[in-house]
């Protein structure tokens, strides 16, 4: 290691290099030049703190698809089978709908090449099962009809004598009321005489009548509720005849619906493994289609996940992974929160590929060299996993290297706003986040707005 101390230096070297600054300062010409090179400097490094910088806000990404269509899909097997067949090789150009990959069953249970076949005979018998169950649930719903029929007769009757004893009741309930009131207004009556009585307004004669006129009202009270409770014992007893009848036919009745009942569930049953018997054939025919796996979309065949012939393959398992033809391409950028609120759609952007040489100058990038333009199209509204918001960015006009391939390294900048470059450097010594002029619009109201127009 290149030791420095003052120890190692020669005594001779330290001496001259003393006198030679000392022979600088002391010398008026050697002094002036120093003052006028310190001077320079100090003037360009003023003139330079007032120069204009473009603040910016950095991230990292890489390219990829602004349409999700277009982004590298893995094509996947809908169904458990063994590789039979490779149609294509990697890196091979295929059409949409251009076999990939053909499979065999690997199931017993489709096995049988006839399984068709035995779907359709087995259909044919089920359905021959329904009908009888219908026809007797028909029966049933007939001898249903002929007793509710004599059921509503009986009951005509039945129910009329249960009005007649009910309006009996009503009016016996009226009565009741009636009388209580009458005893309230001799009870009252009497209780005014006795006070008037000891005021020598009535006589003696009189209150005895009013006490026997208040007895004669409480008796007829007694009366009419008797004939009351009376009335109600004849309407319970018509209640009772008239659920007896209820019983009897209800009975009936209930039996014959449980025998159409088991008909019915009979039917639902039979119906419902008529529907299985039917989703099972369809199922059926759809599962021999996915023996050949066929390719969603134009692309080229990028890597295959399986190789070999005999190969197993489970439900829903990658095959190869395909990328479309000419995709819209954009660049995935990941900036922080606290960044985030000073980025709105349609700022312009300045990115460096990985594999292009580039000079970036972030604060002034019409001097830059190998960066190219790019916009803000979206801002995502929750974070990712990192932690960070994700820019898509897509070209502002300007050509993208047509050499491109989704996946590449992105390293980018959001351009902000002009300020002196005195303030960016206490802006980044102090560690305080980019300022804006004004404040960002609201996206979304912007939107609502235009649209309302």
């Amino acid at each position: 290691m290149l030791n420095l101390s003052n120890n190692n230096i020669p005594d001779s070297v330290k001496e001259s290099s003393n006198a030679y600054l000392q022979e600088l300062v002391n010398t008026p010409k050697g002094a002036h030049v120093l003052k006028r090179w310190l001077l320079g400097f100090f003037i360009i490094f003023i003139i330079t703190l007032f120069l204009p910088w473009q603040q910016n806000i950095n991230g990292k990404g890489y390219v990829t698809a602004l349409n999700p269509a277009e982004r590298p899909q893995d094509i996947q097997n809908v169904i458990a089978g063994r590789i039979e067949q490779w149609n294509v090789v990697e890196g091979q150009l295929v059409r949409k709908g251009d076999t990939l990959v053909i499979l065999s069953e690997l199931k017993d249970e489709y096995f049988d090449p006839q399984l068709p076949t035995r779907l359709n005979e087995q259909l044919q018998a089920k359905k021959e099962a329904l009908s009888s169950y219908q026809a007797k649930s028909d029966a049933l719903q007939k001898q249903i009809e002929a007793l509710s029929n004599n059921w509503q007769l009986s009951l005509e009757k039945a129910r009329n004598k249960v009005k007649q004893n009910r309006a009996k009741v009503s009016a016996d309930s009226s009565d009741v009321i009636a009388e209580q009131l009458q005893v309230k207004i001799a009870q009252d009556r009497l209780q005014r005489g006795l006070t008037q009585e000891k005021q020598g307004i009535l006589s003696l004669n009189e209150i005895e009548t009013r006490r026997l006129k208040f007895q004669e009202t409480q008796n007829k009270l007694i009366s009419v509720q008797n004939k009351l409770a009376i009335s109600k014992q004849e309407l319970i007893n018509s209640q009772i005849e008239l659920n007896s009848v209820n019983a009897e036919y209800a009975e009936k009745i209930a039996k014959a619906r449980s025998d159409r009942s088991s008909a019915l569930a009979s039917i639902a049953d039979g119906q419902s493994e008529l529907s299985k018997l039917v989703n099972k054939q369809a199922s059926v025919d759809i599962r021999r289609g996915l023996y050949v796996v066929r390719a969603p979309q134009d692309g080229y065949v990028v890597k295959a996940m399986k190789t070999g012939i005999g190969e197993t393959l489970k439900e829903t398992e990658s095959i190869c992974t395909l990328q479309p033809v000419n995709p819209n391409l954009a660049v995935e950028l990941y900036v922080n929160a606290m960044d985030v609120p000073l980025i709105q759609q349609g700022r312009i952007a300045r990115l460096e590929f990985e594999g292009w040489p580039a000079i970036q100058f972030s604060g002034w990038p019409s001097v830059s060299v190998g960066t190219f333009a790019g916009k803000v199209k979206v801002i995502d509204m929750v974070n990712s996993k990192n932690g960070q918001y994700r820019l898509l960015v897509t070209s502002d006009g300007g050509n993208w290297p047509k050499q491109l391939r989704v996946g590449s390294g992105v390293y980018g900048w959001i351009m902000l706003d002009d300020v002196p470059v005195w303030y960016e450097l206490w802006r980044q010594l102090n560690a305080f986040p980019p300022s804006l002029k004004e404040a960002p619009e609201d996206e979304t109201k912007d939107k609502d707005t235009s649209e309302k127009k």
